[in-house]
């Protein structure tokens, strides 16, 4: 049987309008980055390819699309330019960084997220013929699962060589708790001068309502809130914030007003042993 993303829970369906907004983006005249397999992947799934323009959406969708399209190449800049050798993706979802970006000879990725999802881009990518540019290795499991450092381990990581993260748009759909918990593992499993790419906390009860978007703010449960950073630093990493306006400025692309000011992007190097 073909996969098909009913089979993915509500949080990871979230990936598929990502993929929307990464097809958007990479047809525009001036793209920010190019990614050949997000409509295909909006197409598998019946979904339209384009986005509406900002000003044709609400203020929070507008911000969140704008959001996707500048932490993409802004991940994209720093994975490549950090130059390690391993490089893991936590919930990759429909990532394909593997894909299309040059990486240094040598890099060995592994993707890890749920098994529907990665079967459903697998079929694809497969459907595409996509190769990916370097060593790529998929591990379907659940971050909620305390066995995931175990099983990676297994699949050839190496915790004692220097690695770069990446968890993007995913600590907002875990508890504070849960979020904790996933991140004192990468901690566990990551040599000095580890890296860790991830978006900076948000205090979820000042979202602003908008029923357009309720059905994925209902699942945002805000990970460590505005006090990641801090957390972070306190358990072994030195962190940097990159403000969404900052990032924007530096890739020509200002914020309209009002519009993600306080979004931004933490990059963590790890300082301690395990």
């Amino acid at each position: 049987m073909t996969p098909t993303p009913d089979a993915m829970s509500p949080v990871s369906r979230t990936a598929l309008s990502v993929a929307r907004v990464r097809a958007y983006e990479s047809g525009r005249p001036d793209p920010l980055f190019v990614d050949p397999y997000a409509a295909e992947f909006a197409v598998a799934a019946g979904m339209p390819t384009e986005v509406p323009e900002n000003t044709r959406l609400s203020g929070l969708a507008a911000g969140l699309v704008l959001h996707i399209r500048l932490r993409t190449r802004f991940y994209d800049d720093r994975l490549t330019a950090a130059g390690a050798e391993q490089v893991v993706l936590l919930a990759a979802g429909l990532d394909t960084r593997a894909y299309r970006l040059d990486w240094p000879a040598g890099t060995r990725l592994w993707e890890l997220d749920l098994p529907p999802v990665l079967a459903f881009k697998e079929q694809v990518l497969d459907s595409a013929g996509a190769m990916p540019r370097c060593e790529r290795d998929v591990l379907a499991g659940d971050l909620l699962d305390p066995g995931w450092p175990r099983r990676l381990v297994a699949a050839g990581f190496d915790p004692q060589r220097p690695t770069v993260w990446l968890a993007e748009g995913l600590v907002v759909y875990l508890s504070a708790e849960q979020a904790a918990g996933l991140l004192t593992a990468v901690g566990s499993l990551s040599a000095p001068g580890s890296r860790l790419l991830m978006e900076r906390g948000r205090d979820v009860s000042l979202t602003p309502q908008d029923p357009a978007l309720a059905h994925v703010i209902a699942l945002w449960q805000g990970g460590l809130g505005p006090d990641t950073d801090k957390w972070l630093d306190a358990h072994g990493w030195q962190t940097r914030t990159t403000s969404l306006a900052e990032a924007a400025d530096t890739l020509g692309r200002p914020l309209p007003d009002g519009v993600g000011r306080t979004s931004g992007f933490i990059e963590a190097v790890r300082t301690t042993a395990r």
